[in-house]
Protein backbone atom coordinates (compact mmCIF):
# COMPACT_ATOMS: atom_id res chain seq x y z
CA UNK A 1 0.00 0.00 0.00
CA UNK A 2 1.28 3.47 -0.92
CA UNK A 3 1.57 5.90 1.99
CA UNK A 4 2.64 8.87 -0.14
CA UNK A 5 2.46 9.40 -3.90
CA UNK A 6 4.44 12.10 -5.67
CA UNK A 7 2.48 12.67 -8.87
CA UNK A 8 4.08 14.58 -11.75
CA UNK A 9 5.32 17.48 -9.64
CA UNK A 10 7.14 20.39 -11.23
CA UNK A 11 8.95 23.30 -9.59
CA UNK A 12 10.96 26.15 -11.12
CA UNK A 13 13.05 28.93 -9.61
CA UNK A 14 13.76 32.05 -11.68
CA UNK A 15 13.28 30.13 -14.92
CA UNK A 16 15.37 27.15 -13.78
CA UNK A 17 13.46 23.88 -13.60
CA UNK A 18 14.48 22.12 -10.37
CA UNK A 19 11.91 19.31 -10.50
CA UNK A 20 10.33 18.30 -13.78
CA UNK A 21 7.33 15.96 -14.01
CA UNK A 22 8.61 13.78 -11.16
CA UNK A 23 6.58 10.79 -9.96
CA UNK A 24 7.30 8.05 -7.44
CA UNK A 25 5.62 6.43 -4.44
CA UNK A 26 6.61 5.68 -0.86
CA UNK A 27 5.09 2.45 0.41
CA UNK A 28 3.88 1.95 3.95
CA UNK A 29 6.51 0.48 6.27
CA UNK A 30 9.48 0.68 3.90
CA UNK A 31 12.78 2.52 3.81
CA UNK A 32 12.97 4.25 0.44
CA UNK A 33 16.45 5.41 -0.58
CA UNK A 34 16.48 8.69 -2.54
CA UNK A 35 19.62 9.15 -4.65
CA UNK A 36 20.76 11.82 -7.07
CA UNK A 37 23.80 13.97 -7.90
CA UNK A 38 24.16 17.49 -6.54
CA UNK A 39 21.45 19.65 -8.09
CA UNK A 40 19.31 16.67 -9.06
CA UNK A 41 16.26 18.00 -7.20
CA UNK A 42 16.34 15.91 -4.02
CA UNK A 43 16.12 18.82 -1.56
CA UNK A 44 13.43 20.55 -3.62
CA UNK A 45 11.39 17.35 -3.68
CA UNK A 46 11.73 16.85 0.06
CA UNK A 47 10.85 20.51 0.69
CA UNK A 48 7.66 20.05 -1.34
CA UNK A 49 6.75 16.94 0.67
CA UNK A 50 7.41 18.87 3.88
CA UNK A 51 5.12 21.69 2.75
CA UNK A 52 7.93 24.25 2.64
CA UNK A 53 7.51 24.71 -1.11
CA UNK A 54 4.39 24.64 -3.25
CA UNK A 55 4.82 22.84 -6.60
CA UNK A 56 4.03 24.74 -9.79
CA UNK A 57 2.21 21.68 -11.07
CA UNK A 58 1.35 18.15 -9.97
CA UNK A 59 0.27 17.02 -6.53
CA UNK A 60 0.98 14.84 -3.53
CA UNK A 61 -1.40 12.18 -2.27
CA UNK A 62 -1.12 11.02 1.33
CA UNK A 63 -3.06 7.91 2.28
CA UNK A 64 -4.86 8.24 -1.05
CA UNK A 65 -6.05 11.82 -0.52
CA UNK A 66 -4.71 14.89 -2.30
CA UNK A 67 -2.49 17.08 -0.11
CA UNK A 68 -3.42 20.77 -0.11
CA UNK A 69 -2.20 23.80 1.84
CA UNK A 70 -5.08 23.21 4.21
CA UNK A 71 -4.32 19.50 4.73
CA UNK A 72 -3.25 18.57 8.23
CA UNK A 73 -2.82 14.79 8.00
CA UNK A 74 0.59 14.77 6.30
CA UNK A 75 2.01 17.65 8.34
CA UNK A 76 0.95 16.10 11.65
CA UNK A 77 2.37 12.67 10.78
CA UNK A 78 5.58 13.83 9.08
CA UNK A 79 8.97 14.00 10.78
CA UNK A 80 11.89 15.83 9.16
CA UNK A 81 15.58 15.53 10.01
CA UNK A 82 17.35 18.14 7.85
CA UNK A 83 20.93 18.00 6.62
CA UNK A 84 21.77 21.29 8.36
CA UNK A 85 21.68 20.89 12.14
CA UNK A 86 18.39 22.25 13.51
CA UNK A 87 19.32 22.40 17.17
CA UNK A 88 20.13 25.23 19.58
CA UNK A 89 23.76 25.01 20.76
CA UNK A 90 23.15 26.99 23.96
CA UNK A 91 20.37 24.68 25.13
CA UNK A 92 20.89 21.27 26.69
CA UNK A 93 19.75 18.14 24.86
CA UNK A 94 16.69 17.98 27.15
CA UNK A 95 15.89 21.66 26.57
CA UNK A 96 16.16 21.25 22.80
CA UNK A 97 13.76 18.32 22.88
CA UNK A 98 11.40 20.12 25.25
CA UNK A 99 11.31 23.14 22.92
CA UNK A 100 10.63 21.13 19.77
CA UNK A 101 8.13 18.94 21.60
CA UNK A 102 6.10 22.01 22.49
CA UNK A 103 6.14 23.07 18.84
CA UNK A 104 4.47 19.73 18.16
CA UNK A 105 1.84 20.65 20.80
CA UNK A 106 3.08 18.03 23.25
CA UNK A 107 2.55 18.83 26.91
CA UNK A 108 2.86 17.37 30.38
CA UNK A 109 3.28 13.64 30.87
CA UNK A 110 3.10 12.89 27.15
CA UNK A 111 5.93 15.33 26.44
CA UNK A 112 8.07 13.85 29.22
CA UNK A 113 7.52 10.34 27.86
CA UNK A 114 8.39 11.37 24.32
CA UNK A 115 11.58 13.16 25.46
CA UNK A 116 12.62 10.06 27.41
CA UNK A 117 12.00 7.90 24.34
CA UNK A 118 13.89 10.24 21.99
CA UNK A 119 16.89 10.42 24.34
CA UNK A 120 16.99 6.64 24.67
CA UNK A 121 16.58 6.02 20.95
CA UNK A 122 19.37 8.46 20.09
CA UNK A 123 21.71 7.20 22.82
CA UNK A 124 21.82 10.55 24.62
CA UNK A 125 20.15 9.78 27.96
CA UNK A 126 23.40 10.17 29.91
CA UNK A 127 24.06 13.53 28.22
CA UNK A 128 20.57 15.03 28.54
CA UNK A 129 21.77 17.94 30.71
CA UNK A 130 24.82 18.86 28.62
CA UNK A 131 24.76 21.90 26.35
CA UNK A 132 24.49 20.91 22.72
CA UNK A 133 27.50 23.05 21.81
CA UNK A 134 29.71 20.74 23.89
CA UNK A 135 28.63 17.70 21.86
CA UNK A 136 30.77 15.94 19.29
CA UNK A 137 29.64 15.99 15.67
CA UNK A 138 28.10 12.55 16.01
CA UNK A 139 26.18 13.51 19.16
CA UNK A 140 24.80 16.64 17.48
CA UNK A 141 23.60 14.50 14.57
CA UNK A 142 21.92 12.11 16.99
CA UNK A 143 20.21 15.02 18.78
CA UNK A 144 19.08 16.36 15.40
CA UNK A 145 17.67 12.91 14.72
CA UNK A 146 15.95 12.74 18.11
CA UNK A 147 14.11 16.02 17.50
CA UNK A 148 12.42 14.49 14.45
CA UNK A 149 11.07 11.55 16.48
CA UNK A 150 9.28 13.39 19.27
CA UNK A 151 5.76 13.35 17.83
CA UNK A 152 5.86 9.70 16.68
CA UNK A 153 5.82 10.40 12.93
CA UNK A 154 4.35 7.87 10.53
CA UNK A 155 6.63 9.15 7.74
CA UNK A 156 10.18 10.25 8.59
CA UNK A 157 12.34 12.12 6.06
CA UNK A 158 16.09 11.95 6.65
CA UNK A 159 18.30 14.25 4.56
CA UNK A 160 21.96 13.24 4.80
CA UNK A 161 21.61 12.28 8.49
CA UNK A 162 25.14 10.90 8.85
CA UNK A 163 27.21 13.67 7.26
CA UNK A 164 30.46 14.17 9.13
CA UNK A 165 29.85 11.64 11.89
CA UNK A 166 32.17 9.01 13.32
CA UNK A 167 31.72 5.35 12.31
CA UNK A 168 30.14 4.43 15.64
CA UNK A 169 27.50 7.15 15.40
CA UNK A 170 26.82 6.25 11.78
CA UNK A 171 26.29 2.60 12.67
CA UNK A 172 24.07 3.61 15.60
CA UNK A 173 21.89 5.89 13.44
CA UNK A 174 21.48 3.21 10.78
CA UNK A 175 20.43 0.75 13.47
CA UNK A 176 17.88 3.34 14.63
CA UNK A 177 16.45 3.57 11.12
CA UNK A 178 16.10 -0.22 10.95
CA UNK A 179 14.37 -0.26 14.33
CA UNK A 180 11.97 2.49 13.24
CA UNK A 181 11.06 0.48 10.16
CA UNK A 182 10.49 -2.58 12.36
CA UNK A 183 8.21 -0.41 14.51
CA UNK A 184 6.12 0.48 11.44
CA UNK A 185 7.58 3.91 10.58
CA UNK A 186 8.00 4.66 6.88
CA UNK A 187 11.33 6.32 6.05
CA UNK A 188 12.50 8.42 3.10
CA UNK A 189 16.30 8.33 3.28
CA UNK A 190 18.36 10.70 1.13
CA UNK A 191 22.13 10.24 1.16
CA UNK A 192 25.27 10.37 -0.96
CA UNK A 193 26.66 7.39 0.94
CA UNK A 194 25.75 4.57 -1.42
CA UNK A 195 26.71 1.84 1.02
CA UNK A 196 24.23 3.22 3.58
CA UNK A 197 21.35 3.24 1.12
CA UNK A 198 22.36 -0.20 -0.11
CA UNK A 199 22.41 -1.47 3.47
CA UNK A 200 19.05 -0.23 4.75
CA UNK A 201 16.76 0.48 1.77
CA UNK A 202 13.91 -1.74 0.66
CA UNK A 203 13.59 0.20 -2.60
CA UNK A 204 15.59 2.93 -4.32
CA UNK A 205 14.62 5.97 -6.38
CA UNK A 206 17.30 7.70 -8.49
CA UNK A 207 16.59 11.16 -9.87
CA UNK A 208 18.67 13.48 -12.05
CA UNK A 209 17.93 16.89 -13.57
CA UNK A 210 14.68 16.88 -11.62
CA UNK A 211 13.37 13.75 -13.31
CA UNK A 212 13.02 10.11 -12.36
CA UNK A 213 15.84 7.99 -13.76
CA UNK A 214 14.84 4.65 -12.29
CA UNK A 215 13.20 3.05 -9.27
CA UNK A 216 12.74 -0.41 -7.83
CA UNK A 217 14.16 -2.92 -5.40
CA UNK A 218 17.91 -3.32 -5.37
CA UNK A 219 17.55 -6.81 -6.78
CA UNK A 220 15.54 -5.45 -9.70
CA UNK A 221 17.90 -2.57 -10.42
CA UNK A 222 21.24 -4.31 -9.93
CA UNK A 223 20.05 -7.35 -11.86
CA UNK A 224 20.01 -5.25 -15.04
CA UNK A 225 23.69 -4.28 -14.86
CA UNK A 226 25.96 -5.97 -17.43
CA UNK A 227 28.94 -7.87 -16.04
CA UNK A 228 32.46 -6.75 -16.97
CA UNK A 229 35.10 -9.49 -17.01
CA UNK A 230 38.71 -8.42 -16.56
CA UNK A 231 41.37 -10.87 -17.82
CA UNK A 232 45.05 -10.50 -17.04
CA UNK A 233 47.35 -12.71 -19.02
CA UNK A 234 50.98 -12.95 -20.12
CA UNK A 235 52.48 -13.68 -23.51
CA UNK A 236 52.48 -11.89 -26.81
CA UNK A 237 49.57 -9.56 -27.33
CA UNK A 238 47.28 -11.45 -29.72
CA UNK A 239 44.31 -10.03 -31.64
CA UNK A 240 42.39 -10.89 -28.50
CA UNK A 241 39.35 -8.81 -29.29
CA UNK A 242 38.89 -10.51 -32.65
CA UNK A 243 39.13 -13.91 -31.02
CA UNK A 244 36.54 -13.05 -28.40
CA UNK A 245 34.10 -11.25 -30.65
CA UNK A 246 32.60 -14.55 -31.80
CA UNK A 247 31.73 -15.65 -28.25
CA UNK A 248 28.04 -15.42 -27.52
CA UNK A 249 27.30 -12.71 -24.97
CA UNK A 250 30.21 -10.37 -25.77
CA UNK A 251 28.87 -6.89 -26.38
CA UNK A 252 32.08 -4.87 -26.46
CA UNK A 253 35.78 -5.43 -25.88
CA UNK A 254 38.43 -2.92 -24.88
CA UNK A 255 41.76 -3.41 -26.71
CA UNK A 256 44.42 -5.04 -24.53
CA UNK A 257 46.96 -2.68 -22.98
CA UNK A 258 50.55 -3.60 -22.24
CA UNK A 259 52.12 -2.66 -18.92
CA UNK A 260 55.71 -2.61 -17.75
CA UNK A 261 55.71 -6.26 -16.65
CA UNK A 262 54.70 -7.56 -20.09
CA UNK A 263 51.32 -8.63 -18.73
CA UNK A 264 48.21 -7.64 -20.64
CA UNK A 265 44.72 -6.77 -19.53
CA UNK A 266 41.51 -7.12 -21.53
CA UNK A 267 38.10 -6.02 -20.30
CA UNK A 268 35.05 -7.67 -21.78
CA UNK A 269 31.56 -6.31 -21.31
CA UNK A 270 29.06 -9.09 -21.68
CA UNK A 271 25.34 -9.22 -22.21
CA UNK A 272 25.15 -11.42 -19.15
CA UNK A 273 23.69 -9.44 -16.23
CA UNK A 274 23.91 -9.81 -12.49
CA UNK A 275 20.57 -11.61 -12.51
CA UNK A 276 21.93 -14.19 -14.96
CA UNK A 277 25.00 -15.36 -13.05
CA UNK A 278 24.16 -18.95 -13.94
CA UNK A 279 25.28 -18.22 -17.51
CA UNK A 280 28.57 -16.66 -16.44
CA UNK A 281 30.47 -19.91 -15.74
CA UNK A 282 29.99 -21.18 -19.28
CA UNK A 283 30.99 -17.84 -20.74
CA UNK A 284 34.18 -17.72 -18.66
CA UNK A 285 35.07 -21.22 -19.86
CA UNK A 286 34.74 -20.13 -23.48
CA UNK A 287 36.86 -17.04 -22.89
CA UNK A 288 39.64 -19.03 -21.22
CA UNK A 289 39.58 -21.56 -24.08
CA UNK A 290 40.08 -18.77 -26.62
CA UNK A 291 42.97 -17.36 -24.57
CA UNK A 292 44.59 -20.82 -24.33
CA UNK A 293 44.24 -21.44 -28.07
CA UNK A 294 46.14 -18.21 -28.67
CA UNK A 295 49.00 -19.24 -26.34
CA UNK A 296 48.07 -16.78 -23.64
CA UNK A 297 48.77 -17.71 -20.05
CA UNK A 298 45.78 -16.53 -18.03
CA UNK A 299 47.02 -14.99 -14.78
CA UNK A 300 43.70 -13.87 -13.30
CA UNK A 301 40.02 -13.50 -14.05
CA UNK A 302 37.90 -11.02 -12.09
CA UNK A 303 34.39 -9.66 -12.46
CA UNK A 304 33.09 -6.34 -11.20
CA UNK A 305 30.63 -6.10 -8.35
CA UNK A 306 27.06 -5.06 -9.02
CA UNK A 307 26.36 -2.35 -6.46
CA UNK A 308 24.44 0.90 -6.14
CA UNK A 309 27.48 3.09 -6.70
CA UNK A 310 28.21 1.47 -10.05
CA UNK A 311 24.54 1.64 -11.03
CA UNK A 312 24.38 5.29 -9.99
CA UNK A 313 27.43 6.24 -12.07
CA UNK A 314 26.18 4.24 -15.05
CA UNK A 315 22.87 6.12 -14.99
CA UNK A 316 24.00 9.64 -14.04
CA UNK A 317 27.55 9.75 -15.43
CA UNK A 318 30.88 10.68 -13.90
CA UNK A 319 30.87 14.39 -14.69
CA UNK A 320 31.38 16.58 -11.61
CA UNK A 321 28.29 18.34 -10.27
CA UNK A 322 28.70 21.58 -8.34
Amino acid sequence: MNLLEVDRIRKSFNGHVAVNDLSFEIRTGEVLGLLGPNGAGKTTTMSIIAGLLIPDDGQLRYRGEAVTEQSKSLQSELGVVPQDLAIYPDLTAFENLNFFGRLYHLRGRELDQRITFALERSGLTANAKRLARTFSGGMKRRLNFACGLLHEPKLLMLDEPTVGVDPQSRAYLLDCVRQLRDDGVTVLYASHYMEEVEDISDRVVIIDHGQLVTSGTQEELLGKLPIDIRLRFSGEAPPFAAGLSVIEGVAAVEPPTKNSTADFTTVIRTKVTASENADLSGLLGQIINVATDRNCNVLSVTTNDSNLERLFLELTGRRLRD
